[in-house]
């Protein structure tokens, strides 16, 4: 079993105590988003788990205490984008606080082990192609040697962020080579315009010793040395353990995503991060309550068993298949 960690919310920055006890304790509960009355109940031994994948912006809050994780494999997905407080108003200064933070952990684990992912990527007056070239050179320059791969993705437009993305002024995507045309192609961003752009963020990675992915995109960028990502890495995780893992592609996604199958252990609006990008909020409100919510020791993330809730075990085995 891989467990996901997550990309509902930012458990690592927000809830790394939780996230400790539970594997201090060996279960964990998740309440099902679409069927609020169900909830798994998840063994989280390390006999179960082939490989936890953290999803994060800001990993220090569990870095002093990555030493109780020694049984289980792990990598870290962490975000760094150019991004000002505008957009990410959670997220503590980039070049003054966050890129050391990120330098540390990959010394601390391994560059193999931390994923540098800027995304996701949107075009505005403010954020144009040229202010996303100059801020992805830079962190670039300043993560060399601390990974050796960075994930890349466009905007996906849902229905909690666009009356944002609408405010902001987010162009739209226009893949027509999709079968998407765009009505208003003269206002969008072509699949050219994305092909020349996603060609030199390859060349700044290159540059930097970074191979270079895309996640969850239909639009072809192979021609720019750029391949289709599997954010739940198969291989990489393959690597990480030893062993060959006999497992399938995670059906819950969508076609166009990569990864293999995984538990996903997060609960949806409970991120304190406030991006306005954000697919998993649907206000700062609702984040609020469910932040008060917050027990450190309870098995489920940000609430309680309530009268009517039927748990059931969620059966999950290590997922090796011999030895490489």
């Amino acid at each position: 079993m891989i467990l996901s960690v997550s990309r509902r919310t930012d458990i690592p920055n927000y809830y790394s105590d939780w996230f400790y006890n539970r594997i201090k304790e060996g279960f964990l509960y998740v309440r099902n988003p679409m069927n609020p009355h169900q909830i798994s109940r998840v063994t989280v031994v390390p006999e179960a788990v082939d490989c936890i994948v953290f999803w994060t912006k800001n990993p220090e809050p569990m870095m002093g205490r990555l030493g109780e994780l020694v049984a289980y494999p792990f990598y870290f997905q962490f975000t760094l984008t150019g991004y000002g407080r505008g957009i990410e108003p959670g997220i503590p200064h980039k070049r003054e606080e966050m890129i050391p933070v990120f330098r540390r952990l990959s010394e601390q684990i391994g560059k193999e082990r931390v994923i540098w992912r800027y995304d996701p990527i949107f075009f505005s007056d403010t954020y144009t192609e040229a202010y996303h070239l100059r801020a992805f050179g830079q962190i670039a320059s300043m993560l060399r040697g601390s990974t050796e791969k960075c994930v890349i993705s466009f905007l996906d437009v849902y229905r909690r962020n666009q009356t944002t993305m609408q405010q902001l002024g987010i162009k739209t995507f226009c893949f027509e080579d999709q079968g998407r045309p765009d009505r208003d192609a003269k206002e969008g961003i072509t699949s050219d315009k994305i092909r020349e752009f996603a060609g030199r963020l390859y060349d700044i990675a290159a540059s930097n010793d970074m191979g270079i992915a895309s996640c969850a995109e239909e639009i072809d960028l192979s021609e720019c040395g750029i391949v289709h990502n599997s954010c739940i890495d198969q291989i990489l995780i393959e690597s990480i353990t030893g062993y060959p893992l006999k497992v399938g592609k995670d059906k819950n996604q969508r076609a166009v995503c990569g990864c293999v199958e995984s538990v996903e252990v997060g609960t949806y609006h409970t991120c304190l991060n406030g991006c306005k990008y954000c697919y998993a909020n649907d206000s700062h409100a609702r984040v609020k309550r469910n932040y008060c919510a917050y027990d450190v020791d309870s098995p489920l993330l940000c609430g309680k068993v309530e009268s009517g809730d039927r748990i059931t075990e969620r059966k999950g085995k290590q997922l090796r298949a011999g030895r490489l």
